[in-house]
């Protein structure tokens, strides 16, 4: 998968900054760390970010004219979090946005392994992502008796885990002043 660069266009709306951590690593890879290009301006008027680099699009007001940041890095580093929140979009991430029994991508949903009917719990060891058909399929019975195992046993995943996967689904756009801070494996297909 192949990220196309975009180009500087004219309008503002168009011009999200990229957040960087004070250590210049994105906040976060996926989903990536954007700001508005209005939240950018705010922090750089509130001195909590240096501007790394700015696109050509100015904005201007009656007292000032300001190129829009591009790349905004914090001046205080935000130590992140050694646990990621359990959410759907998460549980996807960690399964690579695959449905853990056929590996499809289409109509994800997710799947209780142990049903809640069964007792099962809503947690980062029982749910899978799963496609619609098969969950359907599995409807709300154990794994043995309609013969359907999670091709990998679910897990509490950890950020890196989660980073991991993300940079396996780069967006498709990115801005050429915000590659030297993000590292995508380019030959690797999700």
């Amino acid at each position: 998968m192949t990220a196309h660069v975009m180009h500087p266009m004219a309008s503002p709306d168009s011009c999200p900054a990229l957040v960087l951590n004070a250590d210049f690593r994105p906040l976060s890879y996926y989903p990536l760390s954007l700001w508005s290009w209005q939240d950018a301006i705010k922090a750089v008027f509130m001195d909590r970010v240096n501007i790394v680099s700015e696109y050509d699009t100015v904005v201007r007001s009656p007292s000032f004219d300001m190129r829009l940041p591009s790349v905004v890095s914090l001046k205080s580093y935000i130590k992140p979090s050694r646990t990621p929140a359990f959410t759907r979009f998460n549980v996807f991430l960690r399964d690579r946005f695959a449905c853990q029994y056929c590996h499809t991508r289409d109509e994800l949903t997710f799947d209780h392994v142990i049903p809640r009917s069964k007792g099962g719990l809503t947690t980062w060891e029982n749910v899978v992502a799963a496609c619609s058909p098969c969950n359907l399929r599995k409807g709300d019975k154990m794994p043995a008796a309609v013969e359907m195992f999670p091709a990998q046993k679910p897990y509490a995943p950890t950020v890196n885990d989660l980073h991991r996967n993300g940079k396996l689904f780069p967006p498709n756009y990115l801005h050429e002043s915000w590659l030297d801070y993000l590292y995508w494996d380019s030959e690797l297909e999700p």
